[in-house]
């Protein structure tokens, strides 16, 4: 399995795309700002076909390039329907720090023109790959995750794309419009505790962890675990 990602723009969001391997048909996950030059240079150099668009909720940072990279590349774009207004209208669930970035640009955004809806425990076969998605809210009403077989190494089950819910060390802001944070500890129990110690996590931002790691050291999944 081929699982190729990268930072970008301002926001350092991590866009991955990922592939049965070289050659073949590929899905990007959460193409942010200034990530369609990094997505066309990793399919250009593993000779990759984009199929589908994932997104892991509607913020701007995770989002902003979804139309473009669908639209280059013919693909199909994913997102929870609680989120999917983002898309469009992405000043609707930013901050005020971010809007104020923004601000004297001439920005538009727009659906790709083929957006379907994920829903709760739903199995996505996509270039070759099976994805399951968990609908975890608390940062976005439309938040969610996708999980994927790993076979390539006998340690590790499954690779979780975790969005903005679960980070190394931390899980996501909740102070955005649609996040609440009673609704978030709540996906991390019913979402993420039940789940795997060996599954790796890709999160939306900073380095890749597992879960075992934060079950073990995460303060935020600590304090919901029974003692």
């Amino acid at each position: 399995m081929l699982i190729a990602g990268f930072p970008a723009g301002p926001w350092g969001t991590n866009c991955y795309v990922a592939a049965t391997g070289p050659g073949s048909e590929c899905v990007v996950i959460d193409p942010g700002k200034d990530s369609a030059v990094g997505v066309a240079d990793v399919v250009r150099e593993h000779r990759l076909k984009p199929v589908a668009v994932l997104v892991t909720h509607g913020h701007v940072d995770h989002m902003w390039c979804v139309a473009p990279v669908a639209g280059a590349y013919d693909a199909t774009a994913w997102i929870h329907p609680r989120d999917r207004h983002l898309l469009s209208d992405p000043l609707a669930g930013m901050s005020a720090e971010t809007t104020q970035m923004l601000l004297g640009g001439d920005y538009q955004w727009a659906e790709p023109d083929d957006v379907r809806e994920l829903s709760d425990a739903q199995a996505l076969e996509l270039a070759g790959m099976r994805f399951v998605v968990d609908h975890t809210p608390g940062h976005t009403e439309g938040s969610v995750t996708f999980r994927t077989p790993y076979p390539d190494q006998a340690e590790v089950s499954e690779v979780m794309f975790s969005g903005d819910l679960l980070f190394a060390g931390s899980i996501g802001r909740t102070d955005l419009p649609g996040g609440d944070h009673a609704t978030m500890l709540r996906s991390l129990t019913t979402k993420v505790l039940p789940l795997a110690d060996d599954i790796v996590v890709l999160p939306g931002h900073g380095e890749q962890t597992s879960i075992g790691r934060e079950r073990a050291t995460n303060p935020f999944l600590q304090d919901l675990i029974p003692t």
